[in-house]
């Protein structure tokens, strides 16, 4: 990693998008009814997908939840696949 200001299209980024829009299909959600899930509209969910938006901390927190995953997993996760 090393690079504080990583591109949306970096491959970490690459790496959690793919996790999420995977995990949403594998829970046979919509964006629009992840939407509803998360309080946010629907394009938000279309924009963290194709990298238009990135999350902060407190909304990847969120988001993850959301998709019924454990954050700090996925953030251990990073580590060890980018660290």
């Amino acid at each position: 990693m090393g690079n504080l200001r990583l591109s949306v299209h970096s491959d970490e980024h690459s790496w959690l998008r793919e996790l999420f829009l995977n995990r949403r299909n594998e829970l046979g959600l919509t964006q629009r009814a992840l939407g509803e899930r998360l309080g946010v509209v629907h394009s938000f969910i279309g924009k963290v997908e194709t990298g238009d938006r990135r999350l902060d901390i407190f909304e990847f927190i969120e988001y993850s939840k959301g998709l019924e995953l454990d954050p700090i997993v996925i953030l251990k996760e990073i580590e060890k696949r980018f660290g």
